[in-house]
């Protein structure tokens, strides 16, 4: 830390007042004081605390005009406070700009100034003034800004942010519609961009995720998982008991259901076949004569019960295999590849073949070996998955073909 020098400034004289008043109560108990006395001095604690931010931003924007810190290499005031303080860079650099912000806003400075103001109060303000059209009256801005600040009298920041919003219709009515009609288009945009979806297995049955969607088809998922997690719905489909208020569990399963409900034919196709899991299992397992789990094509193992609960709804494909898991019989020859041939090589190759792809079966294409209009049969013999890219290097004249013992296939750039 950088030692303070003696002071001679009004300013830093009062800072060191502060700071030696704060250190005489540094050890001073608070249990003695009253009820009132508690109350009033948290107030005035956070009116302090909103008159300490403000003189601290205009002391940051003074210092970064001076350049502090590049005498010791700092790129910047805001990196050299960073350093000196431990603040983060972007908490550092946000003290500066808050105190550019405030030297052009006086009537938000005044008010943090004064105490009246709380400083995400202020920073939410100086966001909707700033998002004011370009070119707008002076005097308008400076209207707008103290209709904000008059408001926050009475309403926190996250109110004022509401408010904010609709800035123009009490300052500019008539140019109000249409500066919100583009802010929301780019808020769309934004958000159109910053969508967003992963997930996680956790190996022990669970999947873990995080999403970002704009906010109307955040509405819409939103809709559809409280139609399914209503106290009604539940008490229809598991009987009475549970008419209560949808919670974090019940929106969970309001989601599983959701997914479960949503047929395949309303979505596109995927590798030739509908976006359908499938589940490989035993006719032993599927009628409760063996205990065994039911694989998913995706690689993930489910409960032999999970398995026959599925069942009840799905639609079940017969599979002929021999001794060694190899399909036999499925579906009949076609020009292109049928479900049937597709859903066995899913099953049989597991994925793309090429070697080294890890692509998964319904990302897959059906290729036939040997073309068809070389005479080649649509068979499983003569097919196999291939990503898109490998598909296109089977069908590109300067690659050529190995296939490998293990199934998979090997391309090489003709010489």
């Amino acid at each position: 830390m950088t030692a303070m020098t003696t002071p001679h400034h009004q300013v830093a004289t009062a800072t060191a007042r502060m700071r030696a008043v704060a250190d005489a109560v540094v050890d001073a108990s608070v249990w003695s004081m009253s009820s009132a006395e508690a109350a009033s001095t948290l107030v005035e604690l956070t009116r302090l605390e909103a008159q300490v931010v403000e003189l601290r931003a205009r002391v940051a924007r003074h210092a970064d005009e001076l350049q502090v810190g590049t005498d010791v290499g700092a790129t910047s005031t805001a990196t050299w406070l960073a350093h000196q303080t431990r603040l983060t860079r972007p908490a550092a650099a946000g003290v500066v700009h808050l105190g550019y912000d405030l030297d052009t806003h006086d009537v938000v400075r005044d008010a943090l100034a004064a105490g009246d103001l709380r400083p995400e109060q202020a920073v939410v303000i100086l966001r909707a003034v700033k998002e004011l059209p370009q070119g707008l009256d002076p005097d308008l801005v400076i209207r707008a800004e103290r209709h904000l600040v008059d408001a926050a009298s009475e309403h926190d920041a996250k109110t004022l942010r509401i408010l904010g919003r609709r800035l123009l219709e009490v300052v500019a009515p008539d140019l109000a519609d249409q500066h919100e009609a583009d802010l929301l288009e780019k808020e769309e945009a934004k958000a159109a961009q910053a969508m967003r979806l992963t997930m996680t297995d956790d190996g022990h049955g669970k999947t873990c995720g995080r999403f970002t969607l704009p906010t109307l088809q955040a509405a819409m998922f939103k809709k559809m998982l409280l139609a399914l997690a209503a106290p009604k719905h539940q008490a229809a489909t598991h009987g009475p008991g549970v008419e209560r208020r949808p919670g974090p569990e019940r929106m969970g399963r309001a989601f599983a259901e959701l997914i479960e409900r949503i047929s395949a034919k309303d979505l596109p196709k995927v590798g030739g076949t509908d976006a359908t899991v499938v589940i490989h299992i035993d006719l032993d397992v599927l009628t409760g004569k063996l205990q065994k789990a039911g694989v998913l094509d995706t690689g993930e193992k489910i409960s032999p019960s999970q398995v026959r609960r599925l069942a009840c709804t799905a639609r079940i494909l017969p599979v002929v295999l021999n001794g060694k898991s190899e399909v036999l019989d499925v579906g009949r020859a076609k020009r292109f590849f049928t479900k049937a041939h597709l859903t066995a090589m899913s099953i049989r190759d597991g994925g793309c073949v090429a070697e080294g792809c890890d692509w998964p079966p319904w990302l897959c294409h059906g290729h036939h070996w040997t073309r068809w209009t070389d005479d080649g049969p649509t068979d499983l013999d003569n097919g196999g998955l291939l990503c898109p890219r490998h598909h296109a290097r089977a069908h590109d004249p300067t690659y050529e073909t190995t296939h490998q013992p293990n199934g998979k296939v090997r391309f090489h750039r003709r010489p």
